[in-house]
């Protein structure tokens, strides 16, 4: 018998996503112990249930039919800090249920230098290393240790150390090749415990106008100016505002290699180049969907871009996923025939049988 409040039944995908899109979802279990994940899972395969691990569904397009599975949303919260883990830094492990703002927090309140530029992004711990999240200078393969997961095909627990995850921008092995395979309990960080901020992104130094013998700012003044700049671009979840309904930045930064980057460069002078890994140039998605014609606060029905950031697909009231994704196809059709490109949507699917690029097309 489970515990009274474990498991619910035809829930609502759209009370629990941020762009609040998406019809039902058979269960939603949120296990706060190993044994209770356990349970769930059994009872999924008992029943020949998918399973999907739920977060605050900050980085998901959910479908209109809904998802005819159990969601798993982890209650587990626990942060452990043990500063006696030796001069390489302070080791810091936080459950997968815990939200990320506030491992973020205390981590900053501690003095642990790593995190800070990572403010104010939605979700849960959990949901971090799937998609290497990354802000303002920082991502989350910068820090981390080691993962802590459940096999799904085993029910074994396992250890992956960060060089096994095979971290790339906005990506990992979870999102790729073992999806569907892990489900993270636990994520283990290596923190610096000098206090020293990072400050490499053009908006932070921007903001606080540094010279070359200049002190650095404290962590807590780099959280909330990190919190601030999020917050003028409606990057930070508030109840009732239609810009911040949104999954976060629809498109990643599109990655080319260097000769192509010179050919875009060569006909359109004005955009803005990146360096990545060696022989690649990051683009800037932002850049590309302003200049094939897209302004903040575009308007197409129900959906819309935020007024704030081209990046953000919002959900003005009462959207379908279907809108949304038909706002996103005409995106990335236009910015394919300006300027040859294809953007690569960011969220997460649930309950679509088609592919991303079936979704939206090729070009």
């Amino acid at each position: 018998m489970f515990r009274t409040g474990l498991l619910q039944e035809t829930v609502p995908l759209a009370g629990l996503t941020t762009l609040e899109v998406g019809g039902p979802a058979r269960y939603l279990a949120e296990p706060e112990t190993v044994e209770e994940l356990s349970e769930v899972l059994a009872m999924a395969r008992d029943q020949g249930l998918a399973t999907y691990p739920l977060g605050d569904g900050s980085n998901l397009l959910a479908s209109d039919k809904g998802f005819e599975g159990m969601l798993v949303r982890l209650a587990n919260r626990q942060v452990e800090i043990n500063r006696a883990t030796g001069p390489e830094g302070v080791q810091v492990l936080a459950g997968a249920g815990l939200d990320w703002d506030c491992l973020v927090e205390r981590t900053v309140l501690e003095g642990l230098a790593g995190l800070e530029c990572l403010s104010g992004i939605p979700g849960r711990v959990g949901a971090c290393p799937i998609q290497n999240v990354g802000a303002y200078g920082q991502e989350v393969s910068d820090t981390l240790r080691a993962v802590h997961v459940l096999d799904r095909h085993t029910g074994h627990f396992a250890r992956l150390s960060r060089q096994e995850c095979g971290f790339g921008y906005r990506s990992s092995h979870f999102k790729h090749a073992w999806k569907g395979r892990y489900l993270v309990w636990a994520v283990e960080f290596l923190l610096r415990s000098d206090g020293r901020p990072t400050l490499r992104y053009g908006d932070l130094t921007r903001h606080f106008g540094l010279g070359p013998q200049d002190p650095l700012p404290s962590l807590g003044t780099v959280r909330e100016a990190v919190l601030e700049v999020r917050r003028g671009k409606s990057m930070v979840r508030v109840p009732g505002n239609p810009n911040s309904r949104s999954a976060g930045s629809f498109f990643t930064n599109p990655l080319v290699p260097e000769e192509d980057a010179a050919r875009l460069l060569a006909r359109s002078p004005a955009m803005p180049l990146h360096p990545a890994t060696p022989g690649w140039r990051k683009l800037s998605a932002a850049w590309l969907i302003e200049n094939a014609g897209f302004c903040r606060g575009t308007i197409r029905g129900r959906a819309g871009l935020s007024e704030h950031h081209v990046l953000a697909l919002i959900n003005r009231g009462g959207a379908s996923a279907r809108e949304i994704l038909d706002l996103a196809s005409e995106i990335r059709r236009s910015v394919h025939a300006r300027f040859g490109v294809l953007l690569e949507p960011e969220p997460n699917l649930l309950g679509f049988r088609e592919s991303w690029e079936d979704l939206l097309g090729g070009s």
